[in-house]
């Protein structure tokens, strides 16, 4: 009995409300929320991917991530990334280079009395570790000549007393024989058509001596671009500045002050400020300090960079190298003789210097008979030959006979005259 008065009191329960369906509005918020996180998430595996197997952004995975990262708005995240890293794995202390790191010059004496005008060659540079190893800081000449005469010689040193395991290399190159052209990226600067842009040509590279990396990504070169009559990025007085002429004379100063905007510059690239001015590291100089130099990992960790300066005789002087701080970078150039000199790109994917020397002298420069300052560096001579490439770069070539034009490079390198060169000369 009293389980049937039960039962009629359950079936005499207000029925469950009934659930009510998304209002029409609604599901078209969420379908188009749904559809918009598609897209990006879609978007950004297709962009990741074909950044994941684009040379241009590096010769490694984690470079290509790292640079595609930075171009989608978390190059503070990468930076601090990289601090981490480099913090967590600093060089070792001590040790010896690998052997045949340190290049030993076999070459009998170049006989340098005779041929087209030309700078003594340089003198050996005392290393910073000591005792010297066999062959370190000592010049072997390397590369095309020009009319018999070396233009480019190259020499491997320890880059500090602590360090000794690590190796960089120093090119220097001689002003009176070579000319240097400043190539242009669609990345780096951006934009484009340029003139001069990979892949180096044919034309171009049957005088070809040099090819070796610029500075920073304009994003972070805190100073501008200036090539073949256009401002790309507005330049800023008082940024180092790497200056190519009409005639091909290159030096390295401050903008504004020793260099400036003249008829007869073609190209400034500039990186950055001064690291090396009056022949010395400049003031104040401290790995540690940010501000003056760019926030790029801090400067002050221990990575790849390279730097390119001018000695007083008007030669460019380029050391490349791992294992290096924004001190130690700066003590190698005022070692190599550069009197101004900048700092230009750093980290293992970009640094590279390559020299060619096709048999015969006359021939074309090529990937086949182009070798590296160091063997460690990424990216092999062929970089500079591919239609890919696309930041910017620096070459040097075979000055070509005089055609009324002169210029002298004294002092540094500032003294520059004579006419515009030719289409085909600018190409060089």
């Amino acid at each position: 009995m009293v389980a049937r008065v039960q039962d009629r009191l359950t079936d005499r329960r207000p029925p469950a409300p009934r659930r009510r369906r998304p209002s029409l509005r609604w599901r078209r918020i969420r379908a188009v929320l749904i559809v918009a996180v598609a897209v990006v998430v879609g978007w950004t595996g297709i962009s990741l991917g074909l950044a994941l197997t684009n040379p241009t952004l590096g010769s490694s995975l984690p470079g290509r991530f790292a640079e595609w990262a930075r171009a989608h708005g978390a190059a503070s995240i990468v930076n601090w990334a990289e601090n981490v890293w480099y913090s967590h794995h600093p060089p070792p202390v001590g040790g010896k280079p690998p052997p045949g790191a340190i290049r030993v010059p076999h070459h009998a004496v170049v006989d340098v009395s005779a041929g087209p005008p030309h700078l003594p060659p340089p003198p050996p540079i005392v290393p910073p570790a000591s005792p010297p190893l066999p062959g370190e800081g000592q010049w072997t000449p390397v590369g095309r000549r020009v009319d018999g005469v070396p233009a480019l010689y190259v020499t491997t040193l320890r880059p500090d007393p602590v360090h000794t395991s690590y190796v960089v290399g120093v090119a220097w190159m001689d002003t009176k024989l070579l000319r240097a052209t400043l190539y242009s990226g669609s990345q780096i600067p951006g934009g484009g058509p340029y003139p001069d842009t990979a892949p180096i040509s044919p034309s171009a590279a049957s005088t070809l001596v040099a090819a070796f990396n610029a500075g920073f990504l304009m994003s972070a070169a805190n100073g501008g671009y200036y090539t073949d009559g256009r401002t790309e990025v507005p330049l800023r007085n008082g940024a180092a500045s790497f200056v190519v002429y009409q005639d091909g004379q290159a030096t390295v100063g401050e903008w504004g002050r020793d260099v400036t905007m003249t008829p007869q510059v073609v190209s400034v690239r500039q990186n950055l400020d001064l690291l090396v001015d009056g022949g010395q590291p400049v003031p104040g100089l401290n790995a540690n300090d940010t501000t003056q130099w760019g926030a790029t990992l801090g400067n002050a960790v221990y990575v790849w960079r390279s730097g390119l300066g001018v000695t007083a005789d008007g030669a460019l002087v380029y050391v490349g190298g791992p294992g290096l701080n924004i001190t130690d970078l700066a003590d190698l150039l005022v070692r190599a003789g550069a009197v101004r000199a900048m700092e230009l790109d750093i980290n293992t994917d970009w640094v590279n210097f390559s020299y060619y020397t096709p048999q015969p002298p006359t021939g074309l420069a090529s990937p086949a008979n182009g070798a590296e300052l160091l063997p460690s560096m990424a990216g092999g001579p062929g970089r500079y030959f591919e239609p890919w490439w696309a930041r910017d770069f620096i070459t040097v070539s075979a000055a070509l006979p005089a055609t009324g034009s002169s210029s002298t490079a004294g002092q540094g390198g500032l003294s520059h005259s004579g006419g515009r060169r030719s289409p085909s000369a600018r190409r060089r």
